[in-house]
């Protein structure tokens, strides 16, 4: 079997409907790399415990599991969530705990996906190197020399290093499509006003466009 954060989204769902591997097995491996690859700064809040108890494989025993439950996924510091804080990148924010989920981020939690954490930005995603974080700039894993472009470059980073699967990202004039490229993984930008804003801290909220980071460009559309 190939290493399991090594598989791509695809992989992993059809993995996990076969039954070959666990949800929590899966989370387990991506938690673990995350903390081996921390000096990447790529992520700013890992909480292992509620991840693991998002990665439940009950409905996945049940039959009742949609394609993509139990599979992991990142969610870029600019969209709120309630278990993780949502700082945008900036010590204004700084253990901000939202009461409410972003619409992507509860669409994709019904979806059954498993929250790894998030990941780093360019603050208020104001930047296009994601060296402009209050909590420090994230690293491109194939050079740490390079930037890994942003403000998404969080996301970027952590799906090009296999630290997650997928990740999700915002882009108002590149921020998914220029990180993506140079960390050499794919990202969508979808049209604007496709996925709702509901929940994303604004840098420009007549341009801010939800989207994803991935492998491939199959896995971009299956999230």
């Amino acid at each position: 079997m190939k290493e399991l954060t090594h598989a791509s989204v695809a992989e992993l769902s059809a993995l996990l409907s076969k039954k070959e591997v666990s949800a929590k097995e899966i989370a387990q491996a991506y938690l673990d790399k995350i903390e081996d690859k921390k000096s990447l700064n790529a992520f700013l809040d890992v909480r292992p415990e509620v991840t693991l108890t998002e990665a439940a494989d009950r409905k996945i025993a049940e039959g009742t599991a949609s394609p993509l439950t139990g599979v992991p996924i990142a969610h870029k510091d600019i969209f709120v969530t309630r278990n993780w804080a949502s700082t945008a990148a900036s010590k204004m924010l700084e253990n901000y705990m939202s009461p409410f989920d972003a619409t992507v981020v509860e669409r994709i939690q019904e979806a059954g996906l498993v929250c790894l954490g998030k990941t780093n930005c360019d603050e208020f995603a104001m930047g296009s190197t994601t060296a402009n974080s209050a909590y420090g700039k994230t690293f491109n894993p194939w050079n740490e020399h390079v930037v890994p472009g942003g403000s998404s470059g969080g996301s970027a980073s952590c799906v090009a290093a296999r630290l997650t699967p997928a990740a999700t990202a915002t882009d108002t004039g590149g921020s998914i499509r220029q990180p993506a490229a140079f960390c050499g993984v794919t990202g969508i930008k979808p049209t604007y006003g496709r996925p709702s804003r509901w929940g994303m801290i604004a840098f420009a909220s007549s341009l801010d466009t939800a989207g994803v980071i991935a492998q491939t460009a199959e896995d971009c559309a299956l999230v």
